[in-house]
């Protein structure tokens, strides 16, 4: 292949990389992939002379591809040059001072006051053309709405989750593969949201990296020529800035380091550092290239090598189907910590990286974090995809997904597509087992230790395998079989809520042990008729539940998970029924509480409904907060609903 034919498969390569990337939010190569890539490509161009039509050095990101209105910016938002070698960033400032601050990794937005408001908000988008966000700006975290400054502002700044935040989020989500991937992800759905509301619950924070102009009565402000002055300015009006150093060539290698020991910890994601000259005339004389200031320098960390050998691959099958290889190798020491295992995400990669069994392989932490392998020293490439499931043994299917190739398992009745079951049937509302997280079901089912619902109180069988498993250890396994143990004492209500009966919550399970006396055997036995007569029910969750019962598998399978429990009977007082006939909804925290279920929970017991909604059947709307301008509140008082607060609904207890 001739150097020409190079760099155009490489301009094809990168840019789907960078279009998926950025406009879809998609990661079909890693950042160190992308890096040597571009580099290459760097060095064809500066070989040949040549700078080929669409080329990522000389074009900046994708236009973007949802409803947000777009607008182009006063002036390009351009991206920085990139090095990894802190003796550059010496020889860089050349005697000249400079401003060393993080390089934050989330969505850039630009922001305009005017008159010491907040006028608008536009994401970066390709550089030329942003999306108009400013609705959702109002409700970051940390986003002044108005500032001290009364004439025109311009600054420039990076949209972010914290590390912390993104983690909450996704504990919040109990489907392993509707998880977010990372923050960066997370950040740009939300910034881009066209309901603000969701955007508000995430957390957004900005942190300012640059003032673009600051105006009033036609002349600019005076920063006497200094860029530190800038970001103290702004701070003074209100905003977060990013966190700086100020720096010359004796102390720039030095501060270099104290950020690299920062970042560890850091609750801010960070892909590197930028370096900025103080002196902004002097800076600004110096002008851009087609795609790069040169006022300004990125610094990306270089990566930590190890090298080791590839002992496996493991394929660990979810519930989508997809069956995804995860690479196992000799421990390393990695940015302190033993790394042993890192995620392939597909086949192309697999196959990109030509893996073998015994291959010595490159592995690093991106970002000082993910493990990911760098590359194949050896490229063996003797890999044998999976023809047959791991865990049902189905012949297994390869697809294509995000124009990335995938191996997939088609088979309907797969036991790790009972993923979602099996995590309802261990959930806090069900039967409630700590130490059983949807991914830790997921390696269990993989390995073939969990086929049906009562296995999980066989684990005892895997004591071995499962105090050997990456994560596990003797300690965990004991917590999980005491956790067992005690989810073996459960009402029936839960254990029918377990079941995963198709529209039948924990308050219609509830019911429906209650008009059956906490009689299993009467339940199941049923007619269509009698259950739609009980309240709450009616004909389609009866035909239902009575479909459930006569499938014979489903059947056999609750009635080997009762066999396993300890069933205990409910005491009911009718005295205690003050809420028959009556629905509520719950928003907001709660005070007397430890959380909204308790208080649902209580309301049942004595009778009442809890609705997730309001509506003309609700009869009290629960919140704190009896001002809120929130939703529901606005829809109670359009409907008349009475708003109580939490002192007002307890006092109807005692009433």
């Amino acid at each position: 292949m001739n150097k020409v034919q190079r760099m155009k498969e490489l301009i094809a390569k990168l840019n789907e990389a960078s279009e998926a990337y950025y406009a879809k939010n998609q990661e079909i190569m890693s950042n160190f992939e992308y890096d040597r890539l571009y580099d290459e490509l760097v060095n064809l161009e500066e070989e040949t002379g040549m700078t080929l039509s669409g080329s990522p050095t000389v074009t900046v990101g994708y236009e973007a591809v949802d409803e947000l209105p777009k607008e182009r910016h006063e002036s390009p938002m351009l991206s920085l040059a990139k090095t990894k070698s802190r003796e550059e960033l010496k020889e860089w400032l050349n005697g000249k001072e400079g401003l060393l601050s993080w390089k934050l990794d989330g969505l850039t937005i630009v922001l305009t006051y005017d008159g010491g408001r907040l006028e608008k908000a536009v994401t970066r988008g390709n550089g030329e053309v942003g999306e108009v966000i400013t609705n959702n700006a109002r409700v970051f975290k940390n986003i002044p709405h108005t500032i001290g400054f009364k004439g025109r502002l311009v600054l420039r700044g990076e949209a972010v989750i914290t590390y912390s935040d993104f983690e909450k989020v996704n504990d919040e989500i109990e489907d392993v593969d509707a998880k977010y991937k990372n923050p960066r992800n997370l950040c740009s759905g939300s910034v881009r949201q066209l309901n603000n509301e969701v955007t508000a619950k995430r957390n957004v924070r900005l942190f300012a990296f640059s003032l673009v102009s600051a105006g009033e009565d036609g002349r600019e402000v005076d920063f006497e020529n200094d860029r530190e002055k800038q970001f103290l300015f702004l701070k003074e009006q209100g905003f977060d800035i990013v966190d700086y150093k100020r720096v010359d060539s004796d102390t720039v290698i030095e501060s270099v380091e104290d950020f690299a020991k920062e970042v560890k910890t850091y609750d801010v994601p960070s892909d590197g550092l930028v370096l900025t000259y103080c002196d902004m005339a002097y800076g600004a004389s110096l002008g851009r290239t087609a795609k790069f200031p040169r006022d300004s320098i990125a610094f990306k960390w270089a990566d930590e090598m190890a090298e080791t050998t590839l002992k496996e691959i493991e394929w660990s099958p979810s519930r989508t189907g997809l069956i995804n290889p995860v690479a196992i190798f000799e421990p390393v020491e990695l940015e302190g910590t033993t790394v042993s295992r890192a995620s392939v995400h597909n086949l192309s990669i697999l196959k990109g990286l030509k893996l073998g069994i015994g291959d010595r392989i490159k592995v690093y932490k991106a970002n000082m974090i993910i493990p990911q392998i760098a590359e194949n020293l050896t490229e063996s490439g003797n890999l044998e995809i999976p023809k047959y499931c791991p865990v049902c043994g189905r012949e297994t299917e390869i697809s294509k997904l995000n124009d990335a190739e995938t191996l997939v398992c088609p088979n309907e009745d797969c036991e790790a597509k009972k993923i979602k079951a099996f995590t309802l049937m261990v959930g806090r509302d069900a039967l409630n087992i700590d130490g059983l997280s949807e991914a830790t079901l997921e390696k269990f089912i993989a390995k073939g230790f969990i086929h049906d619902f009562a296995d999980i109180f066989h684990l005892d069988r895997y004591q071995e395998e499962i105090t050997e498993m990456e994560g596990f250890g003797e300690k965990s396994y004991q917590n999980l079989m005491e956790s067992l143990e005690k989810a073996k004492d459960a009402t029936l209500a839960k254990f029918v809520y377990s079941l995963g009966i198709n529209g039948i919550g924990l308050a219609n399970a509830k019911m429906l042990c209650k008009a059956f006396r906490d009689d299993f055997e009467r339940l199941k036995g049923a007619s269509a008729e009698e259950l739609a007569e009980i309240d709450g029910i009616g004909e389609v969750l009866a035909e239902g539940i009575r479909n459930f019962f006569d499938d014979e598998k489903k059947l056999a399978s609750a009635e080997r998970l009762l066999s396993e429990l300890r069933i205990a009977k409910t005491e009911e007082s009718e005295e205690e029924q003050i809420f028959l006939g009556k629905t509520f909804v719950i928003t907001g925290s709660v005070e007397h509480f430890n959380n909204r279920n308790e208080v649902k929970e209580l309301i049942e017991r004595k009778g009442g409904k809890v609705a997730g909604s309001v509506s003309g059947k609700t009869d009290y709307l629960i919140n704190n907060d009896l001002a809120s301008a929130s939703g529901k509140n606005k829809k109670a008082k359009e409907l008349g609903v009475p708003i109580i607060s939490e002192e007002m609904f307890l006092e109807m207890l005692d009433n």
